[in-house]
């Protein structure tokens, strides 16, 4: 009977959590939940100097951000605990005892001097450098020697050098690692601290875990730890190693493209499950063109059959228009939620605000959604209803207002808004299309110069919508104030 799927993700507390590492996350949540199975989460924080709590937090704030809830693991408990590996220690310490006493492992004493020495006779002579078994059997004259001198030992596994590690990738199909090329690795260092290859095959065995599926830079590490699940006589689980994500230049991500970490892009408004969205798509080709999913619709068709091994490359504007497509399907009060703090950041408006203002700035946010491609965007898109307009120098944009009918339908329009009892759109309208019949200056010779004089520029969304938003005061306001930029005022 085949075995139930469980797999895991096992970050390193050590930093923001990367992009990477929340598509490597992604895709072994979407096959656990597509294959039914389990998806366990643990900290290996074996790396003392760097590993924070901060950044463990980080990295579960935004798993939980990103709906990339874990059935077992860290917070959650289970039956395989603990899931931190500064707290596995003694299950360490007791397989390595396993392995030294079965002579499947060994001290070693050597100093980092007499190791460069040996690695550097051994490439003199046309050798792969690897460790050259000096501890492998020492006397215990020898040992009592060493640790006389204050040398504190490594644990080296023993490797066979003949034949090879091999496995079947799930997406890079049969490898194959000479094991004369290996040789005798370390296992536990100096300081009594495992190194990350030992303790996570410990951690996959124990936990059960039926397939590993992780970012390709793990690929060289497989045939070290493949030789720890032969030593240690554990099932060795199915593999798969994804590509690396790369920058639009095709070159290994990193800040010179952006952000790279996902709360930069939870802090620029950027809605999770867009970016759920993308990063399934980053690596995994859907069948057919469909490119917006929700998440049922990804679990049903995620397959590790259609991960490519070739690289992928984060596309900003690709995201940019999937967050677009999620932007869209907000309420007018998600929108708000959603840009609100940015506006507030811009200081265009500050707590506590009064319920008809907050009605005000939800029509405005609204009034500009079609171009918002994520919340951040927002201060910019409503500057013009917070901001005064900064002087005209665009000889374009003057040349319109120096216009001969420029001054009259401004004048003339400014004089009915002033009238207007209802001042909401489709008041304003009426009165811009009477205002047109009459003044007879219609089409480009009317609209532009009324726009520029309520926003400087020439195009953007509905007229009307921005006139009532703006309110009659302003309104009328602008339009006078632009009649000084006109040949005939």
């Amino acid at each position: 009977m085949e075995k139930k799927v469980k797999v895991r993700f096992a970050p390193s507390p050590t930093g923001p959590f990367h992009i990477g590492g929340a598509r490597s996350a992604l895709f072994n949540w979407l096959y656990a939940h597509h294959m039914n199975g389990t998806f366990l989460v643990r900290i290996e924080d074996t790396d003392l100097k760097r590993s924070t709590k901060e950044s463990e937090e980080n990295i579960k704030d935004s798993l939980k951000w990103l709906g990339l809830n874990w059935d077992e693991g860290i917070d959650v408990g289970g039956d395989n605990g603990p899931y931190r590996q500064t707290e596995r220690l003694d299950i360490y310490n007791a397989e390595v005892k396993k392995l030294i006493d079965e002579g499947k492992a060994y001290y070693c004493y050597c100093t980092e001097e007499e190791l460069e020495e040996s690695r550097k006779e051994q490439i003199a002579a046309g050798k792969t450098p690897v460790y050259d078994g000096h501890c492998e059997h020492l006397t215990q004259e020898q040992i009592d020697q060493y640790k006389a001198e204050g040398r504190k030992p490594v644990v080296r596994l023993k490797v066979r050098k003949d034949g090879v590690f091999a496995f079947d990738d799930m997406v890079r199909g049969h490898v194959e690692f000479q094991a004369s090329g290996i040789g005798d690795f370390i296992i536990v260092k100096s300081d009594g601290i495992p190194v990350y290859n030992f303790a996570v095959v410990i951690d996959d065995a124990k936990m059960g875990i039926t397939h590993v599926i992780r970012a390709e830079e793990h690929l060289s590490n497989t045939p070290r730890q493949l030789a720890i699940y032969e030593a240690l006589g554990y099932e060795v689980p199915k593999f798969g190693h994804i590509s690396l994500i790369l920058g639009a230049d095709h070159k290994k991500m990193s800040k010179r493209h952006g952000a790279t970490s996902v709360t930069e892009y939870r802090n620029m408004g950027y809605l999770p499950q867009a970016m759920f969205n993308y990063l399934a798509l980053l690596g995994w080709a859907p069948q057919g063109e469909q490119e917006i999913f929700s998440v049922d619709e990804l679990v049903k068709q995620f397959s590790m059959n259609r991960v490519s091994s070739n690289d992928a490359v984060f596309d900003i504007e690709k995201l940019n228009w999937i967050n677009f497509q999620y932007m869209k399907q907000l309420t007018p009060d998600q929108l708000l939620e959603l840009t609100l703090p940015f506006i507030e950041k811009a200081g265009y408006v500050q707590e506590p605000i009064d319920a008809d203002k907050k009605e005000w700035l939800k029509a405005v946010v609204w009034y500009v959604r079609d171009h918002l491609y994520y919340g951040a965007q927002a201060p910019e898109n409503v500057k013009v209803f917070f901001e005064d307009l900064p002087a005209l120098q665009d000889p374009e944009l003057l040349a319109v207002m120096k216009a001969e009918t420029s001054a009259l339908i401004i004048k003339s329009f400014a004089e009915e808004l002033k009238k207007l009892e209802s001042f909401d759109a489709d008041s304003i309208k009426s009165c811009f299309t009477r205002l047109m019949k009459e003044t007879k200056v219609k089409g480009k010779a009317a609209f532009e110069p009324v726009r520029i004089a309520l926003t400087g520029v020439t195009h953007g969304p509905g007229l009307y919508d921005m006139i009532a938003l703006f309110g009659k005061e302003k309104a009328v306001k602008l339009l006078e104030d632009a009649l000084a930029y006109c040949s005939d005022n």
